[in-house]
């Protein structure tokens, strides 16, 4: 199962709110390379390892989360996340 993104951007438009994503910081909490107009990644095949949400499962959480725990954790984020 993939993670659900619903590619609202919201992660992107937030990057200054952790110290692990705030040097994507391009001036105003968006990352650098996310394009406000399409809501996508301009480097997605290339994205940061943070960006990566299998990869950090895999890498840093799966023993202590259920892949559905950590989606769940993950979309309780995500709606916490100001729209900007």
């Amino acid at each position: 199962m993939e993670f659900p993104c619903t590619k609202c951007g919201k992660c992107c438009s937030n990057v200054n709110l952790s110290p692990i994503t705030s040097y994507l910081d391009r001036g105003d909490g968006t990352c650098e390379h996310f394009d406000d107009n399409t809501k996508h990644c301009n480097i997605y095949e290339n994205r940061p390892e943070i960006c990566r949400i299998e990869l950090q499962f895999n890498k840093y959480y799966k023993e202590r989360f259920s892949w559905n725990e950590f989606i769940a954790i993950n979309l309780e984020v995500c709606e916490k996340l100001p729209e900007k």
